[in-house]
């Protein structure tokens, strides 16, 4: 009977600020990244709670009934995540092997012992150019300036090396 009194006290306000909370918080868990529609949710859910409350202390109190339950919920959440007890469907089974195709690291040995010229000062991570390619490397620690000849000395997956050259 609680709930039915709640809906018949409700106003259009409270109503549509529920509805765009939940939408925006459904929008995030669909589209997360930096939170813009997860924090719109909650601001919305809270201005939705202080709309629908008859006194500004009543307000206050079922807004922190409602962050307790967000972090009970969170700590449930916590506990699944840490007993690996997700839903199956959020879990990718499938791996992205070098068998099938997929790999990480071109393969970029045959560059070693190629000569290029420096286009961005290495200090010591910079870039050069071999044959109109642009190519970001790494020296040993010293600073080669723009316009030097520099020799691929080593490279470990796409980590490339150089050194000065004696052809400058």
């Amino acid at each position: 009977m609680a709930f039915m009194e709640l809906i018949a006290g409700a106003n259009w306000v409270s109503i549509l600020l529920f509805v765009v909370g939940i939408g925006l918080l459904v929008a995030e868990m669909f589209d997360p990244g930096f939170g813009i529609f997860g924090i719109g949710g909650v601001l919305s859910l809270v201005a939705c709670i202080f709309v629908t409350a008859q006194t500004v202390t009543e307000g206050i109190m079922l807004t922190g009934v409602f962050f307790v339950i967000i972090l009970v919920m969170f700590g449930i959440f916590l506990a699944l995540v840490s007993k690996g007890k997700l839903p199956q469907r959020l879990i990718l089974k499938e791996s992205e092997s070098a068998d099938e195709g997929f790999t990480g690291v071109k393969d970029l040995t045959y560059l070693k012992g190629q000569t290029g010229v420096v286009t961005a000062m290495c200090r010591p991570v910079g870039c050069i150019e071999i044959d109109g390619r642009k190519i970001d490397v790494v020296t040993q620690g010293e600073f080669v300036e723009k316009g030097q000849t520099v020799e691929i000395i080593e490279i470990e997956g796409n980590r490339i090396v150089v050194k000065a050259s004696s052809q400058s």
